[in-house]
């Protein structure tokens, strides 16, 4: 009895050790992105989401020389990456509110979906759409194939490719869900998909 009370004991401080190394690090994330965004923003402010899926989001207004504001949001992962890589996070994370800038009046970020319709609605709709173009335009007049498909894992995944490769892995995909998310967070979820198709044009040698 005593032995099982003692593991008890431990788990429940282990877990909590955990819980609070999480929330330093929620902090310290929070604070770095803070700093680095005041780098190249007068008025920065932030909020930290918790998706039920991919954890802390982390949610960065800045607001530009006419007081528009902006809204983006990173990944706590990500942003741990960036502040260890050793090369300029502060630029990284601006370059996002940059491209966001191009929009006259400010973008907040996207209204979520209520239920499931609204959702799917969303994807098929706006979300789909926007990302063939954007990888077709990218690659034209090459052709690229570009639509849903089903993962036994991930369930519905979007995915794209070059049929002119033959032999070797010639797609990438990603969970639709992911994607759906870089899209609620004013991200470009496009970026990913170009990013894996110039990935496997390298290791094919086609640039």
């Amino acid at each position: 009895m005593n032995n099982e009370i003692t593991n008890e004991e431990d788990n429940n401080s282990q877990s909590n050790n955990s819980d609070e190394k999480l929330t330093e690090l929620i902090k310290a994330v929070h604070q770095n992105g803070l700093t680095a965004l005041k780098m190249h923003f007068d008025e920065v402010d932030a909020l930290v989401l918790n998706h039920d899926k991919y954890g802390p989001i982390f949610v960065y207004h800045v607001k530009n020389d006419s007081n528009d504001g902006y809204a983006c949001g990173f990944f706590l992962h990500e942003l741990i990456s960036q502040f260890q890589s050793g090369s300029n996070p502060a630029e990284w994370m601006a370059s996002f509110f940059f491209e966001l800038m191009k929009v006259k009046g400010g973008k907040a970020l996207p209204k979520p979906p209520v239920g499931e319709d609204e959702a799917k609605a969303l994807i098929d709709k706006v979300l789909i759409p926007q990302m063939i173009e954007a990888v077709r335009e990218e690659f034209a007049p090459e052709q690229v194939h570009a639509g849903l498909d089903w993962n036994e894992e991930h369930g519905p995944v979007f995915e794209a490719g070059f049929p002119v490769i033959r032999e070797g892995n010639n797609v990438c995909a990603f969970p639709l869900h992911l994607l759906f998310t870089h899209f609620l967070v004013n991200r470009d979820p496009s970026e990913l998909l170009l990013q894996g198709l110039y990935k496997i044009r390298k290791e094919h040698g086609m640039d």
